[in-house]
């Protein structure tokens, strides 16, 4: 009888002293490394593939030890496929508890004010954390993807930097800004100045589009689109070299030229009067809110100073002067 106490007191305390070395473990971080050791964990895998895998990706982890802990704190059945990044000092616990929580690996793709449609296209072609899904669509093809109600992407984009799990699609992104344009321009469409000349929130957008094209200076943006503004209630041409530049398309070569200004394109504000049927890029919040809430002017012209400011002027007789003064 003694012997066998011996032995079943032997068997505790290994017992204990193993499950006490498996806690150990289990709080122990993987690796101290100063940099994130990415892995993938396949869609419909189990716990024990999702292990393996984890473990041929580089990570330093006992897979049978990390199927075991999975199994015993019930997280097994829960862990999300995915690609993720394992960051210095994580524990095994805290590895489970991050895929259980699918805090997968991010990217990010920033988006420039200003851009066209066409730039924004190539870098979310270039991005290599995206699956490219989109990248044999059309144009139309891929507006049709993204939203129902309108036909030209042009404009239709909000430009901001996003984040997204590494791998996903970048239809993702596509639909992500466009939704993010809608809420930028209807909260300005609410908040817009009295007796402005715009039937719809699409037409500001492509006023604001105008503005961003005319001066990246923030302060003057504003003025801009005042002088845009009464050009329009007037029933003047707005004139601006822009929306020449866009109607033009890939054959710009850098310079506009008199031929240019006198060649009719539905983008040709010195041709026809009115807006340009679309926006000439993707304009940002900023630009939103001069093109809703002009400043309190009668300026008609301007002319730029060459210092990156410009001067206004409310009728033509100053404006000769001003072009005189600055730009001859």
């Amino acid at each position: 009888m003694a012997f066998i106490r011996k032995i079943a007191v032997a068997a505790i305390l290994v017992t204990a002293a193993a499950a006490a070395g498996f806690a150990y473990w289990a709080g122990k971080p993987i690796t101290t490394g100063d940099e994130a050791i990415a892995f993938t964990v396949l869609p419909g895998s189990g716990v024990a593939s999702a292990s393996q895998q984890i473990a041929a990706a580089g990570v330093p982890v006992n897979p049978t030890m990390l199927s075991m802990l999975a199994r015993l704190t019930q997280k097994a059945s829960r862990i999300k496929a995915g690609t993720y990044e394992l960051k210095p000092d994580t524990t095994p616990r805290g590895l489970l508890d991050q895929m259980v929580r699918g805090e997968f690996a991010q990217e990010s793709l920033t988006i420039i004010e200003g851009w066209t449609f066409r730039q924004m296209r190539a870098a979310v072609a270039a991005n290599q954390g995206l699956k490219h899904d989109t990248v044999q669509m059309s144009d139309d093809e891929l507006m049709a993807k993204v939203s129902s109600e309108f036909k030209s992407p042009e404009g239709l984009f909000f430009p901001d930097t996003y984040l997204f799990a590494k791998g996903a699609s970048d239809l993702q992104i596509y639909k992500q800004a466009h939704t993010m344009l809608l809420t930028k321009l209807n909260a300005a469409w609410e908040k817009r100045a009295p007796n402005l000349p715009y039937t719809s929130p699409y037409q500001a957008l492509i006023m604001a589009s105008i503005v961003e094209k005319e001066t990246g200076k923030e302060s003057e943006r504003p003025m801009i689109a005042a002088v845009f503004v009464n050009r329009l209630k007037k029933g003047m041409m707005l004139q601006t070299d822009p929306t020449v530049i866009y109607g033009i398309g890939y054959k710009f070569d850098g310079n506009i030229r008199k031929k240019d200004l006198e060649t009719d394109t539905p983008y040709n504000t010195y041709t026809r009067t009115g807006l340009p049927p679309t926006p000439i890029a993707l304009p940002g919040v900023r630009s939103l809110a001069a093109a809703l809430g002009p400043a309190d002017s009668d300026a008609l012209y301007f002319v730029s100073r060459g210092d990156g400011t410009s001067q206004f002027s409310g009728n033509l007789t100053d404006h000769n002067r001003a072009v005189n003064k600055y730009q001859r």
